[in-house]
């Protein structure tokens, strides 16, 4: 079994993923577990998540946060962070991705999460998935909110993805190579996507994770899916008129990615604590399959009375 693959079921046509991964967003933790703007308890909400985390899959491949680490990029906004997600990871056996973002600061990021020296180079770096690769790209500008990628970095990709990977490459980026429905937001969109398009165009890259939104959005970009996470942080109201958009502490989520041979799947999985049915359990899927494929059409999809 590969990587995060999870359960052995197979009812259908496809086989288990081969890995599975966690993709989480803009957490904005502030120094001394202050509230962002007063008023969003982000340490809460980000626990919450982690705990999340913990009961959807028992071994990610990887755990994938994609910018917006810290809101004011603060040393001890780091350290409260690597504090709360390292022993998550050690007990799920996962590598965290730290991905940077606009309200990031490289240097204190740098030293803080990743025991670096703290400059302002960019963060990128290269994970080995069991065969599926996952690129790391810094959109972030020193001193700017918006989105950018220099030349180096784009040499730098397009060397790395000159030799195919097993299973594919994933690329993990703060700012995403696709449109915001909401007014004024391209004013902090990604520059230079023309040339981030020419290096991937015809590679191997399968799929795009990224944040900045604070809302869940797909896309294409290159002929490459994109998945945009929303935030753990706050949330963008988006079911008021696109003018009148604002946060709210409410529909906090992260993604959960799901790698097959033939298709990647990104699964929304809201933080929350409502009640649920108790219909499906481990039980019924032992019961199911004992029962032949025949058997699980009778027991499971023919609809009563037909």
């Amino acid at each position: 079994m590969s990587a995060g693959t999870g359960s052995s079921h197979v009812f259908g046509r496809h086989a288990p993923a081969s890995h599975v991964i966690i993709h989480v967003s803009d957490p904005h933790f502030l120094a001394g577990g202050a509230p962002l703007g007063g008023r969003y308890d982000v340490a809460e909400s980000f626990a919450r998540t982690l705990e999340a985390i913990r009961t959807v899959h028992p071994h990610p491949a990887a755990i994938v946060v994609t910018g917006d680490l810290a809101d004011l990029g603060e040393p001890d906004a780091y350290r409260r962070l690597r504090a709360a997600v390292e022993p998550v990871a050690a007990e799920l056996d996962a590598p965290v991705v730290w991905v940077a973002g606009n309200h990031d600061e490289r240097p204190a990021l740098r030293a803080g999460l990743l025991d670096l020296e703290p400059t302002e180079e960019p963060i990128t770096g290269i994970w080995d998935l069991d065969g599926l690769r996952l690129i790391a790209l810094d959109t972030s500008v020193p001193g700017w909110h918006h989105g950018d990628l220099d030349q180096g970095q784009l040499s730098w990709l397009a060397d790395v993805l000159a030799e195919p990977a097993p299973h594919g490459t994933l690329l993990a980026m703060h700012h995403p190579p696709v449109p915001s429905h909401l007014p004024l937001f391209d004013i902090l969109e990604l520059r230079h996507q023309d040339e981030l398009a020419a290096v991937i165009r015809d590679s191997d890259v399968r799929g795009i994770l990224a944040g900045h939104l604070h809302y869940s959005s797909s896309g294409t970009f290159a002929g490459v899916p994109v998945s945009v996470a929303s935030a753990t942080c706050y949330t963008m109201n988006v079911a008021r008129p696109s003018a009148e958009v604002n946060g709210m502490d409410a529909a906090q989520a992260f993604q959960l990615v799901h790698v097959y041979p033939d298709t990647i799947t990104h699964t929304v999985v809201p933080v929350t604590d409502a009640a649920t049915g108790d219909y499906f359990s481990e039980a019924w899927l032992t019961r199911m399959s004992a029962l032949t494929p025949e058997g699980r059409l009778e027991a499971f999809s023919r609809k009563p009375g037909r």
